[in-house]
């Protein structure tokens, strides 16, 4: 029995998804004639409360067209130091927007209003790059799963309306801190400009994500994702896990999130773990002692087909899923404890 905790991106479709996605009814969506693809852009607008939406190939390239819509060439865009839009897109603001990033020293991937008008006052002339635009990201990957307090996001977007600044949700994980947080899609609909939403994560699908906004933002965006090569034709059969998604899998990352934090009770208890970050969703990440090395510690577990990930800086990193069974959290807690 493999154990594969690198990411809850390794997730099979389920017996249901696969034959909502095998009757799917699909067109050209290239040409917005694929209903399925319509209707879970539809479902997804109204979900948030948001006026359009548009099916991505990958969270990625939905990013990437919300920070292409939102700026110009030379613009400079506010992020955490951690965020995913910097560390793990390829330099994609760079090379696809031509954007430079201002990074926000905060904590766990996540920083307050305060340091935000600390860096966009001042000076503002053709020496600087205008200030453009706001990333958020909400769980955050690199700091463990954690959730933005609402208020704060409230506080940042008086920031952002003050000084002309977009404000764009990287939400590959939002659904995580809803449920965590008992918070709705509403309440982020009314209060990003644009957010993209992940469904080939925690919730399940095989492909996909959404970029949600404006009906100017979307047909901006329907150019851009054109640009980027992300049109698709029969996209439905993808889109038909979406829908099935958030239709089935959206209240059940409730036991994701027990199961990490049952991970995380042990990991305190072992001689060799030297610190486990707070846990709050699916992700936990902790770290071994100086004396021993986090590779061989990974090969070690690999060896039990067990597979983590580091996430650098001696970050070791375990995500739970979809996949991931009581069986194997069983069995997984016992290597753990005999390591």
């Amino acid at each position: 029995m493999k154990i594969n905790l690198i990411s809850d991106t390794v997730t099979k479709p389920t017996e249901g998804m696969l034959k909502a996605m095998m009757n799917a009814e699909v067109g050209d969506d290239v040409f917005k004639a694929d209903p399925t693809v319509n209707a879970l852009q539809e479902k997804a607008a109204a979900m948030f409360g948001m006026e359009d939406a548009l099916f991505f190939p990958s969270g990625t390239m939905a990013n990437q067209t919300a920070i292409k819509i939102h700026t110009h060439p030379g613009d400079r865009m506010f992020c955490d130091k951690w965020a995913h839009v910097y560390n793990y897109e390829g330099g994609g603001a760079a090379f696809n927007a031509g954007v430079t990033s201002c990074l926000i020293d905060g904590s766990r991937g996540m920083f307050t209003a305060t340091q935000l008008e600390s860096l966009v006052t001042g000076r503002n002339d053709i020496h600087t790059p205008f200030n453009r635009l706001v990333c958020i990201e909400n769980t955050t990957n690199k700091g463990g799963g954690a959730c933005w307090d609402f208020e704060e996001l409230v506080k940042i977007k008086e920031v952002a309306e003050r000084n002309e600044l977009a404000y764009h949700l990287d939400g590959a994980r939002l659904f995580n801190a809803l449920v965590a947080k008992n918070e709705t899609p509403k309440q982020y609909g009314e209060l990003f400009d644009t957010i993209s939403i992940c469904l080939s994560k925690g919730l399940g699908a095989p492909v996909g994500s959404i970029l949600l906004g404006s009906k100017k933002h979307i047909e901006q965006a329907l150019r851009v994702r054109k640009l980027f090569g992300g049109g698709m034709r029969q996209a439905g059969y993808l889109a038909a896990a979406g829908i099935y998604a958030l239709d089935h899998h959206v209240e059940r990352l409730a036991e994701d999130h027990l199961k990490a934090k049952k991970i995380g009770e042990v990991l305190e208890t072992c001689s060799y773990v030297k610190k486990v970050e707070p846990i709050e969703t699916n992700i936990i990440i902790f770290y071994v002692k100086d004396t021993i090395n986090p590779d061989e510690f990974m090969k070690k577990m690999a060896a039990k087909n067990i597979l983590l990930i580091s996430m650098g800086e001696g970050k070791l990193r375990i995500v739970t899923h979809l996949d991931f069974t009581e069986e194997m959290l069983t069995t997984l807690i016992k290597e753990l404890k005999e390591y």
